[in-house]
């Protein structure tokens, strides 16, 4: 009974609840210039044309398919996605655009995507094998094996969204045994990502 007295009491004397205000978020915009670069006045966007126009003077020399008919790789594992420079027997500069749905980013990070720094080194020496498959004693589709890499840098990571702009240059090649020596780098938006002072490679017998 005394403990019914009491409640009563506190709700008699009790105030009305005050409602608690909602918290206030201050959002702060995106300056539109700031999207493409230092963000002043007169820096206005130049809009998706002119963007796009900037890779008008590229030129594909392999496509996709192309480079379907000369390496053995598929997907997942296909990263060279066209060549837009090629010397026969010589280089060739290649292109490889990365996205989320490759996946290997379900693990290399899920917080943070970080395209393996491997795979960078294997893009390159498949850029390498679309140069060295169409030389004397190959053949394209043809296998071919890692067998070596020296002096790998990786200068920055290479995310969903970047294009990896890709060069090789093949030093030797021996075309009795099949064996490749070369070396790489690779940019995105005109910056090293990654460099490699020499990469060997066999084709499988």
């Amino acid at each position: 009974m005394l403990k019914k007295f009491v409640l009563l009491a506190a709700l008699s004397s009790a105030t009305a609840f005050t409602p608690i205000a909602p918290v206030q978020r201050t959002v702060t915009p995106i300056s539109k210039t700031a999207i493409f670069g230092e963000d002043k006045e007169h820096d206005a966007p130049s809009g998706a044309q002119a963007i796009s126009a900037l890779t008008s003077g590229v030129k594909t020399i392999f496509s996709l398919e192309d480079i379907a008919k000369i390496l053995p790789h598929r997907y997942p594992f296909l990263l060279v996605d066209k060549v837009v420079e090629y010397e026969e027997g010589k280089r060739a500069v290649g292109i490889k655009s990365v996205t989320l749905n490759e996946p290997h980013f379900t693990g290399h990070f899920p917080d943070r995507p970080i395209m393996p720094g491997v795979l960078q080194v294997e893009a390159l020496a498949q850029l390498a094998g679309i140069v060295c498959l169409q030389m004397e004693g190959a053949e394209p589709g043809a296998v071919f094996f890692f067998a070596g890499v020296d002096g790998v840098k990786w200068k920055k990571p290479v995310v969903p969204g970047d294009t990896l702009v890709m060069e090789v240059e093949i030093k030797k090649w021996n075309k009795r045994f099949g064996i490749a020596t070369a070396e790489g780098r690779a940019y995105v938006d005109g910056e090293i990502a990654v460099e490699l002072d020499e990469m060997k490679f066999a084709l499988a017998k």
